[in-house]
Formats: structure tokens, C-alpha cells, sequence
């Protein structure tokens, strides 16, 4: 009886548990939250980006505001910035694919973590970015949706994480908020995009979820 109620166990935690996820977040992906209606015919420019994996959000330097590109580390011959959200200890350990480990997947997805805003420059626009077209009132929502991500000092200063960046062009700032399986990295984007009224799902923890909605 015993051996029967482990098997049991067991079965719920590898098999029924993972296999609601997957199913209830399929389902809440394609819920479409619709934007809302603009009168301006003013629109500018923003574009998505994944890496088959991770949502990042795109914005020419123009479009962001002075109180988000303070402090931040950029040149005058960059002119995009890409802002990604996601668990600091797997940001920092796991640089590639090839570095994932159980131990860091497991921490990231279901152990209370610390954050990074993860911050990339760019020349030139990237013929695989996604762009999509908002208004300056949008454009400002999601601008603050940026800002109230950053963790500041007590002066305001945002918080460069220094000599972890993966490459010559990007770095990484602390961030709010906590990382787990019910607030991913995507759900960070697409919270942008619901809190800035564009077009996004009810909830996502993928990245297709947003960006099958722009394609």
C-alpha cells in the first residue's frame, strides 16, 4: 500500500503537475487581451525579439525616455536598446545553452531568486526583430513599465552589475521582483505590453505566446 500511494506521488509530481502547466498555459497564451483603441495617428516604432526561447523588448535610443536611459551604459553610435527581465544566478551561470544545469533550472522555476534587467546596445536593426507600431501614449506606458522595473539605490541610481556581461555590448542592472515558473521572463514582456495597452495574452510563460500575436 505504501509502495502504491509513492508510485502515486510520483506521478502527480513528474507527470500530472508538468502536463497541467503546459496545457493551461497553451490556453491562457491564446486568450487575446486586444489593444486598446487609439485616436493618434502619431505612431512610432518598437520591436520584440526572441532567441527561440527569450523575449526581449527592443527600443530605438529616441524613443526612450531620459529618467530609463539614466545611468545606462550606451555609445552615440549605438542606437537600439533591448531590455530582457529574468533570474539573476541563471543569467550569471548560464551565459549559453550549453552551461544549463538542473541545479540552476530548478532554482530559477520554483525557488524565490533575485532579478537582473538585462540591457543590450545595437548599431543597426535586426532584419529578425519583430516591429511593431504604437502610439507616444503607449510608448510612455512602456517606458515607465521600464523604469519601475529597475532597482535603484536610495538616490536613485540604477545598479550596474559589474564584470558579468557576457560581451563588449550589453550589461546587467538589478531588478524588482522575483523569477519563478508563474512569472517568466516572457509574462515580464507581455506584462509590458498589457500594462502599456497593446495587444497581448491573458498570461504566458512562453515566448510564442506575445509574439505569434505581432507575426
Amino acid at each position: 500500500m505504501k509502495i502504491a500511494k509513492k508510485i502515486i506521488k510520483w506521478f502527480l509530481y513528474f507527470f500530472l503537475i508538468p502536463t497541467t502547466y503546459i496545457i493551461v498555459s497553451l490556453l491562457l497564451s491564446s486568450i487575446t487581451i486586444e489593444r486598446k483603441e487609439s485616436h493618434s495617428n502619431v505612431k512610432k516604432l518598437i520591436y520584440l525579439n526572441t532567441n527561440g526561447v527569450h523575449l526581449d523588448i527592443l527600443i530605438p535610443i529616441e524613443n526612450i525616455n531620459s529618467f530609463v536611459l539614466s545611468d545606462l551604459k550606451y555609445n552615440k553610435n549605438e542606437k537600439y536598446l533591448s531590455f530582457g527581465w529574468g533570474d539573476e544566478n541563471f543569467y550569471i551561470n548560464t551565459p549559453t545553452w550549453g552551461d544549463l544545469t538542473f541545479s540552476n533550472a530548478f532554482k530559477a522555476m520554483f525557488l524565490k531568486s533575485s532579478t537582473l534587467m538585462h540591457v543590450t546596445r545595437y548599431k543597426q536593426k535586426h532584419s529578425d526583430w519583430t516591429a511593431i507600431k504604437v502610439t507616444p501614449s503607449e510608448l510612455d506606458k512602456l517606458n515607465t513599465y521600464l523604469l519601475n522595473t529597475f532597482e535603484t539605490t536610495k538616490n536613485g541610481k540604477k545598479i550596474i552589475i559589474k564584470n558579468k556581461a557576457y560581451s563588449s555590448t550589453d550589461n546587467f542592472y538589478k531588478s524588482k521582483g522575483s523569477y519563478s515558473c508563474f512569472n517568466t521572463c516572457n509574462s515580464w514582456v507581455n506584462n509590458a505590453f498589457k500594462e502599456s495597452d497593446l495587444k497581448s495574452c491573458f498570461w504566458t510563460p512562453f515566448d510564442f505566446g506575445l509574439i505569434n500575436k505581432y507575426n
